[in-house]
C-alpha cells in the first residue's frame, strides 16, 4: 500500500499530517474508512466530511481552514490532509492511479469464435473477445481492447491503448484514436441523415444522399453508451481529442466537436454543426444544424440552440422552470395571447402619445 507522502508526492498535493500512514483507496465521504481517502471540493458537504472516518481528505486550502477550526483535536491529530489546487481533479487522478493496479481482466489474445480477416493488422498485445468481428484492413493498436460481440468494418484503424466495450458497432473506414474508450451499444459512423426532397403534384420522394465522409475521433475521447456519431456526407464528421460524450447522444453527419468538450446524456447536434474547444453541453440540450459555437460557451440541460453563438464564454439557459401543473395550465393561458396583450398595449401606449 502507498503511504501519504507518497501519493502527495506522486500528485503534487501538499501533506498536512503523518506521511507514514498507508492508504489502500478511495471511497465518498459516508462510506471511507481509516485508510481509505476521500475529497472535498463543495463547501455544501463541509459536515458529511466532519463526520467522514476519512483517514485521509483531498481538499483546498478554504476547506482544510474550515476543517480544522472545525474538527476535534483528536481527530484532526489522525486524519491526513492532500491539499491540492484542483481537489476534484486530483481525486480522479488517484482514483486512475488505484484502479490500475487491478489485476488485468483483459489479457493480450485472440479469443477462437473471433473472426478476423487475413489482412487485419492484430499486435500481440492486443485483447479481442468472443464473437469480435474484425474485417478487411483494419488496423488496431498496440495493448487495444475489443470486447465480445462487436464489429470493426473494413478500413477502421483504432489507435494505442483503446478500449471498445461488448456490442459496439463502428462502420467502414472511421478511425479512432489512442487511449479512447467506447461503451456498449455505441454506432460509429452510421449514415447520416441525408436526404433530398422531390416532391410533385402527383407525388415523389425523399432521394437518399450517398454518405461517403468517415467519422474521425482524436486521442483520449470517451464515448458513452448507446451514442451515436454519424459518418459525413462528403467531409468527415470530427470529434476532438478530449472530448467527452455520455450516453444516447446524438452528434449528426458532418459536425464537428471541438478540442476537449464535454457533452451530458441525450443531447442532440444536427449535422454541419461545429461546436468549439471546452464546451459544456447539458444533458438533453439540442441545437438546429448549420450553426457556429463559439469556444467555451456552456449551454444548459435541456436548451434549445437555433443561432449561432459568436462570442466565446458565454452561458445559455432556455429551460422554463418548473411548476405545479395548475400554475403552468393558467401561465399557458396567458402566452397563448401574448400577441393580444402586446397589441393591446401598443394602442394603449400610442392612445397615450396622442392625449399628450
Amino acid at each position: 500500500m502507498p503511504t501519504a507522502i507518497e501519493l502527495a508526492n506522486q500528485f503534487q498535493a501538499s501533506l498536512v499530517g503523518d506521511g507514514s500512514i498507508s492508504l489502500d483507496s478511495l471511497a465518498s465521504l459516508e462510506c471511507a474508512g481509516p485508510q481509505q481517502i476521500s475529497f472535498l471540493s463543495n463547501p455544501l458537504y463541509r459536515q458529511q466530511a466532519v463526520d467522514s472516518s476519512a483517514g485521509a481528505l483531498i481538499v483546498g486550502q478554504a476547506d482544510l481552514d474550515f476543517l480544522q477550526a472545525t474538527m476535534p483535536a483528536d481527530r484532526n491529530t489522525n486524519r491526513v490532509y492532500f491539499l491540492a489546487r484542483n481537489p476534484y481533479a486530483t481525486f480522479a487522478r488517484m482514483a486512475q492511479h488505484f484502479a490500475a493496479q487491478k489485476p488485468n481482466q483483459r489479457q493480450p489474445g485472440v479469443h477462437p469464435q473471433a473472426a478476423i480477416d487475413p489482412s487485419a493488422t492484430v499486435p500481440a498485445s492486443c485483447h479481442i473477445g468472443p464473437f469480435v468481428h474484425l474485417a478487411r484492413g483494419v488496423v488496431l493498436g498496440e495493448r487495444v481492447s475489443i470486447m465480445a460481440n462487436t464489429t470493426v468494418a473494413a478500413g477502421v484503424r483504432i489507435g494505442d491503448d483503446s478500449l471498445v466495450y461488448p456490442s459496439v458497432s463502428i462502420y467502414a473506414d472511421c478511425e479512432i484514436g489512442q487511449r479512447c474508450i467506447i461503451h456498449s451499444g455505441a454506432v460509429i459512423g452510421a449514415d447520416g441523415f441525408g436526404f433530398a426532397p422531390d416532391f410533385h403534384a402527383s407525388g415523389g420522394e425523399w432521394v437518399k444522399i450517398p454518405q461517403t465522409g468517415r467519422v474521425l475521433i482524436g486521442d483520449d475521447v470517451e464515448i458513452g453508451a448507446s451514442t451515436t456519431i454519424d459518418r459525413g456526407a462528403m467531409s468527415d464528421t470530427v470529434i476532438g481529442s478530449g472530448c467527452k460524450i455520455d450516453n444516447q447522444v446524438q452528434i449528426g453527419h458532418n459536425a464537428v466537436i471541438g478540442l476537449c468538450t464535454v457533452i451530458a446524456g441525450c443531447a442532440g447536434i444536427s449535422g454541419s454543426t461545429k461546436i468549439g474547444n471546452y464546451c459544456v453541453i447539458g444533458g438533453f440540450a439540442n441545437f438546429a444544424g448549420h450553426l457556429t459555437i463559439a469556444d467555451r460557451t456552456t449551454v444548459s440541460g435541456g436548451t434549445s440552440i437555433i443561432r449561432s453563438i459568436t462570442e466565446p464564454g458565454q452561458h445559455f439557459t432556455g429551460v422554463y422552470p418548473s411548476m405545479p401543473h395548475a400554475a403552468w395550465e393558467k401561465n399557458s393561458a396567458i402566452a397563448r395571447g401574448l400577441d393580444k396583450i402586446r397589441q393591446r398595449l401598443r394602442l394603449l401606449e400610442k392612445t397615450k402619445s396622442q392625449s399628450e
